[in-house]
Formats: structure tokens, sequence, C-alpha cells
């Protein structure tokens, strides 16, 4: 599907700087940023599938995108629907081979690439992990998930320590960028860091299944990107993995989508089982209009958060 609002974009140029806290805005990005997020299904291996996101950043481009953002832990199945220690042969150094070649392909197409990536620090360190690309090409950095679940059919714990690196925003050629992956989203500690912290977009790259997480999938960014005052991009697979976990494959069901800071959804929500790149026009003046109008920023009483700390 294609266009301006609808489901595939292009790129800009520019250059951009790590930031993990408060920033000045890029003195070279636009107003308005075309922004997009993916979908898609499981290949059957780690090879197609990375050369299937080379594409969808090659397709995202050619339609004006900026930035980009694939589901978690793109370069694989979700491995969290067992416990096998065979999956931890897909955990690459970050920055490492794999972040290096989107960063040649983030320079070719100059394209801001947030890339959810299996992490291995060092053996027996590993981590759920999005890597952050600038559209020159430069790493700029990464941010480690924090919440890791552990209930059937999501078994984290065996997979991923939690992430030991705050919340960083990282300030592109597109704007202030932050992440949080998947169960994160639940936490609503983090969406607010990350606020703090200056960003204007907030990934939230997922692996998702039928069940009460429909209804929160529903809730949860929006109330977020309100509280907040920013966007959120949050996307999910699609599929089922039969042929990787047999009869415990869950089915992922896609309805990926942005929400602007008022809460509300922009364009549509993608389908629940179609690969899709949907590609939205984010425009960021609305961030400084929401927030003239609902001082939450002002009006926080951290002097009195302390229980939300406690153990």
């Amino acid at each position: 599907m294609t266009g301006d609002s609808s489901n595939t974009g292009t790129s800009n140029t520019g250059t951009g700087k790590t930031h993990a806290g408060n920033t000045g805005g890029s003195t070279d990005r636009r107003d308005t940023v075309r922004a997009a997020i993916t979908q898609t299904e499981w290949t059957g291996d780690q090879e197609s599938m990375i050369r299937k996101h080379e594409g969808f950043v090659r397709t995202a481009a050619a339609a004006g995108v900026q930035v980009i953002c694939f589901q978690e832990l793109f370069h694989g199945p979700y491995f969290g629907i067992v416990q096998d220690p065979k999956y931890y042969d897909y955990a690459q150094s970050v920055p490492g081979p794999l972040t290096e070649r989107f960063q040649k392909l983030a320079a070719e197409h100059n394209i801001v690439i947030v890339l959810p990536v299996y992490e291995e620090e060092q053996p027996g360190v590993l981590y759920n992990t999005a890597a952050v690309i600038d559209a020159d090409g430069s790493y700029l950095g990464k941010y480690r998930k924090h919440h890791i679940p552990h209930l059937p059919q999501f078994w984290e714990k065996f997979y991923f320590r939690p992430g030991n690196g705050d919340y960083p925003v990282f300030d592109t050629m597109v704007g202030r960028i932050g992440v949080y992956i998947c169960y994160d989203r639940h936490f609503p500690e983090g969406w607010r860091v990350l606020g703090l912290n200056g960003a204007e977009i907030v990934f939230n790259p997922s692996a998702t299944k039928p069940g009460l997480s429909n209804r929160l999938w529903e809730l949860e960014q929006p109330a977020a990107a309100v509280a907040n005052q920013y966007y959120i991009g949050a996307n999910n697979r699609i599929g089922a993995e039969t042929e990787e976990f047999g009869d415990e494959a869950v089915t992922f069901y896609g309805s990926s989508y942005f929400v602007d800071p008022r809460g509300n959804y922009v364009g549509e929500v993608a389908s629940t089982d179609t690969e899709e790149i949907l590609i939205r026009d984010l425009d960021l003046g609305v961030i400084r209009e929401v927030r003239n109008s609902w001082q939450f920023y002002r009006d926080r009483r951290p002097d009195s958060y302390a229980p939300i700390v406690e153990p």
C-alpha cells in the first residue's frame, strides 16, 4: 500500500547526534516527519528475513520516508515461545556486522533506522535491544528492553537480561527519538522518562499475541501518547510461526499504528494479517500545541511520587 498518511514511504538528508537527556532540536530537521513501521511474518531463515527488511528500507525510502522502525527481534522468529538454547545463536554484537549492514543502507538512502535485534554483549550476557542509526549511517546508540516477561509462550527471561542503559533519547536528523520494546509498554514510568528526556517520537516494536493483549494494545499507546505528549509508533508481527514451533506457535495480529500527542490514531490501523509498511506524516508542531494547552510537565509532582520507586 502506498502514500501520504498511508502504507509505503522515502528519505531525507542530514546528520544526527546521540543524546540521553533533554536536548535542543536539530537545526536541519523538518517539522513534518514521514515515518514508517513494518509488520511481517517470519520467513523461515535469518538471511532472507534480513534481506526482506533491506527491501522495506528501499521501498520506504522511495516513498519519502525519513525514519523507519522494524518489529521486535526483526531478524529471527519470536523464539520466546519456547525455551531452547539453540536460539542463542541469533544473538549479534551491537554495534556489529548486522548493524553495520544497515548503517550502509541508511547512508545510501538518507533514512533513520530503528533496528530491534537480539544482542550479545559477551557469551551468556544477552539483551533484547534496538540500535538507532542516523540518516548519514552513523550508529547513535541502543536501547535495551527493561521489563522482561516470563510466562507461557513468552519465556523471555530464558533469553534476556533486563536492560541496564536507562531510557536514552537519540537526536537524529528527523528529531528526538526514543524506543520502548513490547512488554515495556505496560509500565508507564519508562514512557514518562522518555518524555522527560526530550522524546518527540517513541517507537514500540512488539511481538504480541491475541488475548487480554488485544484490548491493552488499543489502550496503552494512545494513553501513553496523551500522558507524555509525543508521537508513538507501535508495530506488531503477523502470522503464526508454525513451522518453527508447531502446536506451540501463536498467531501475531499485526494492527500496527501511529498515535499523536492527543491520543488519536494517525491514519488507519494496519491489518491483522497482511504484510505492510505503514507510513504516516507526523507534524512535530502538534507537540508544542498540546503541551501549551495541557501543562502536564509543569504540573508534575515528583516530590510526591516516592512510592513509585520503592521495591
